[in-house]
């Protein structure tokens, strides 16, 4: 990977995020919304994804991941590979940004054999470094981002444990145009997640059980 130099893009582009007014929508309104602007999207749809740690129960392999049956949650991950394409194909192409941050935990392990199964269906992403954003977060890690246009854009909402709230609706343009910008400045410098995860991901070992939150 390049590296990404502080003086590239403007270091306060992720900052206004939280600071411009938005309509916050609630999980299944943010769903639906979101599944209508993909499926009538043009050009790309951009995703950048910052947390290391997510709760995803609805996920059968992460929850195989979390009980410590690692095979299975690789197991049932191979058994999507059938269905992913469908999800690309005839759509707009879709670009991710992933940023990792060494030692991997136990969900960035599982979620990027998930995103390898994805770039082979159809999915553009690239991975960045951790230390490749610190100069964007001097008030808090980049927030969750989707990106359809330079009118629309989603902060994607997860509480402390990383379960999924929903999602802010920005429409100011003068907001998402420089976060769109210094988005794809940090796609273009990343590297193809594929490869990746076949140099970072593949060799480790099965990572240790979720423990349960008392």
């Amino acid at each position: 990977m390049v590296p990404i130099t502080d003086n590239q893009l403007d270091c306060h582009v992720f900052e206004w995020v939280r600071e411009v007014e938005a309509a916050v929508l609630p999980p299944k309104v943010y769903g639906a919304e979101f599944r209508e602007a993909y499926e009538s999207a043009e050009g790309v749809v951009w995703k950048l994804e910052r947390a290391q740690n997510f709760y995803e129960p609805y996920e059968p392999s992460w929850v195989a991941m979390t009980e410590g049956e690692w095979e299975r949650s690789l197991q049932l991950i191979g058994e999507l590979r059938g269905s992913l394409p469908a999800e690309y194909e005839g759509y707009a192409e879709f670009r991710r940004v992933r940023v990792v941050e060494p030692p991997l935990t136990p969900y960035m392990q599982w979620e990027l054999h998930v995103l390898a199964a994805r770039a082979e269906a159809g999915e553009h992403a690239r991975v960045v470094p951790a230390s490749a954003v610190r100069s964007y977060e001097a008030s808090g890690p980049l927030p969750e981002l989707l990106i359809f246009e330079s009118t629309l854009m989603y902060e994607v909402l997860y509480d402390a444990e990383g379960a999924h709230l929903g999602g802010r609706r920005i429409t100011d343009h003068d907001v998402i145009s420089p976060c769109l910008a210094a988005l794809a400045g940090l796609y273009e410098q990343g590297e193809e997640l594929a490869a990746y995860h076949r140099r970072e991901v593949v060799p480790l070992p099965a990572p240790p059980a979720r423990r349960a939150v008392s």
